[in-house]
């Protein structure tokens, strides 16, 4: 029989011939269809397989990293691996007026992107427990014994030596950062514990700590680190990656004559502790003033800082205002209230001949008290009697004069400026008693609604106290509500209410303030913006190590989507050729007489098989 000669344009080497003995025409015809007919599947199927790899690789990978970030800041309950030579670590300490805490951060090395930030957590121990100590009393209970300082606040720092790695010591740096109970203090109080530690600190431990280390903050700075140290944990100093995110124009302080940026929209902060208010929002858009001496007042409240470790990089430069009103938060409020009611009491009845309040059955009717609660306010010896008549309405318009409003555009509680607040396109997180006001009895803590906040304080401060207890005692409130709780809950949902909407003028309509104990259930506490506003510049060290090495990994990135698609480019054209050649065979083959026919024509006798030897 005939042979088949197959070169397919390879080298004359690989020239070889097939005997189809055994193998009918029809079934050779057959095969050289399956083999096209496959090679073509198998080159679809490889390019569909690279196309698929590209596009897991470039796109569904970046919104998989920002899931893994997220889920990371969520679920951050891991034990810190302390064996890690790349985890570094930071210290805050938290003078407050009552007690003194510790908090030891940990982070790891940083990308070396400078517009990114440290990845700043809170370390957790062997048990998964947060690395926090706390001891009593304040500092400033030392004004006097200054000198015994640093043996107070050893215990802190021997609790942190023990879980932050002892090679990691002298790389540490530690802040002992003093808050409302030095800031009572003289000068020369403050001066002397601060010199305290910073003579015997150094001594007894090897942590990073220098002369700025230790200091009096200001209200003003505490509320900048709560307000950085909330917004870091929601994310919001990170780059936009979705197109659904919210985001707001920012005019950049000190280059208002450049264009406008756009990034992420941050939050702002409402917290009203039991002596005092809190506000701190970021402002985008460059302030005007009505009046030379409101733009005074609003220098000492706006604050214009730079979290990026490059001071010429202008991504991360903020302003953000900062007020505190001492004697609003819930507990004082009350005090104020009455003060003046028992004021007001005594001179209306001195005046009108009247013992309103002075005996247990002429009580003074108070709007701000549940219904029939009976309570009593004694001062310098004398005691007026109260009895709760539970009116939401009548406490909130008594509770207004106490904002201290005035006519001043663009002021708000006592007076004070405030820059105008985009509400269409902000969002606000209510700390403290504005979740406690909403959570604890009324069981409505998340996102806030006027009007249904309203109802249901309405309810509760018309409804018998006496129906109150029986509800308290049944478990039906939070587990750490109290009867002080109770008695107050009508006033300072009323309070809160008003210094809300009336002090600073948020509308009714009002959808975007979430009232929360935590966040992503996690307490965020100032001292985690400290460390990170404190530590801003140490991404210079990492970025200096890895910049060659993050331009050598962006080339080999490029390389491999350059290789990948010649790859298959070239394999298309190689496959390509093979095709078109074998085509190219079959209708030669088709157009060429039989082998049998020519022999016949020639007078040649057709050669059946060999013949004999």
């Amino acid at each position: 029989m005939g042979r088949i000669g197959i070169s397919c344009l390879f080298p004359a080497s690989w020239h070889f011939s097939i005997s189809p003995v055994g193998c009918p025409r029809i079934l050779n015809t057959s095969l050289r269809q399956i083999i096209v007919i496959g090679t073509l599947a198998a080159a679809v199927s490889l390019l569909c397989l690279s196309v698929v790899i590209m596009h897991s690789k470039y796109g569904w990978l970046s919104r998989d990293k920002k899931f893994q970030r997220y889920l990371a800041r969520v679920t951050d309950v891991e034990a810190t691996d302390t064996n890690n030579p790349n985890v570094n670590y930071g210290i805050v300490v938290d003078c407050g007026s009552s007690g003194s805490r510790i908090f030891v951060y940990c982070w790891p090395r940083h990308n070396g992107n400078p517009h990114d930030l440290l990845d700043i957590r809170q370390m957790r121990d062997k048990n998964r427990k947060p690395v926090v100590m706390k001891i009593k009393p304040g500092i400033s209970e030392f004004a006097t014994s200054p000198e015994k300082v640093s043996d107070y606040i050893s215990p802190l720092l021997n609790f942190a030596a023990e879980h932050v790695p002892r090679a990691k010591h002298k790389e540490t740096p530690l802040y002992i950062l003093c808050t409302a109970g030095m800031r009572v203090l003289p000068e020369s109080q403050q001066k002397a514990i601060l010199e305290d530690l910073l003579t015997d600190v150094p001594v007894h431990f090897d942590f990073l700590f220098s002369d700025s280390h230790a200091e009096v903050i200001s209200g003003k700075q505490e509320g900048v680190y709560a307000w950085i140290g909330i917004n870091f944990v929601l994310g919001r100093f990170e780059h936009i990656e979705e197109d659904d995110e919210a985001v707001v124009e920012v005019n950049i302080p000190g280059s208002e004559s450049s264009e406008a940026i756009i990034r992420k929209r941050t939050a702002g902060i409402l917290d009203m502790g039991g002596v005092s208010t809190q506000i701190a929002y970021e402002v985008p858009k460059t302030v005007s003033f009505a009046s030379s001496q409101q733009e005074e007042v609003a220098k000492n409240l706006l604050a214009e800082f730079n979290l990026g470790c490059d001071v010429h990089q202008t991504e991360h430069v903020y302003r953000v205002y900062v007020a505190t009103f001492l004697g609003f938060g819930g507990n004082a409020a009350r005090q104020r209230y009455e003060d003046r009611l028992f004021a007001s009491t005594v001179q209306k009845n001195r005046l009108l001949g009247k013992q309103t309040g002075l005996t247990p059955d002429a009580p003074f009717l108070d709007p701000c008290l549940p219904l029939d609660i009976k309570d009593e306010i004694q001062q310098n010896g004398q005691t007026l009697y109260l009895r709760g008549t539970g009116d939401f309405d009548l406490c909130r318009e008594t509770l207004q004069p106490f904002m201290n409003k005035t006519n001043e555009t663009q002021t708000s509680l006592n007076g004070i400026y405030q820059p105008p607040i985009h509400f269409q396109n902000s969002e606000f997180y209510g700390f403290s008693e504005f979740y406690y006001c909403t959570e604890d009895v009324l069981r409505m803590g998340g996102d806030y609604n006027a009007a249904k906040f309203t109802k249901a304080a309405k309810d509760y401060c018309a409804t018998k106290w006496s129906i109150l207890r029986e509800r308290f005692d049944r478990g039906l409130y939070a587990s750490h509500a109290d009867l002080h709780r109770l008695k107050y809950q009508c006033f300072k949902s009323a309070w809160m209410f008003e210094v809300f909407h009336s002090g600073f003028s948020f509308p009714v309509t009002y959808k975007s303030l979430k009232t929360a104990l935590q966040v992503y259930d996690k307490e965020v506490q100032w001292t985690l913006g400290a460390i990170l506003y404190r530590t801003r510049f140490l991404p210079l060290r990492d970025i200096r190590q890895e910049v060659f090495r993050a331009g050598h990994g962006h080339w080999r990135g490029v390389s491999f989507v350059c290789n990948h698609y010649l790859f298959s480019g070239c394999f298309l054209v190689v496959l390509l050729s093979i095709l078109l050649y074998l085509l190219r065979l079959r209708r030669i083959h088709r157009r060429a007489p039989r082998t049998g026919s020519l022999w016949m024509e020639e007078g040649l006798p057709s050669q059946k098989g060999p013949g004999p030897l």
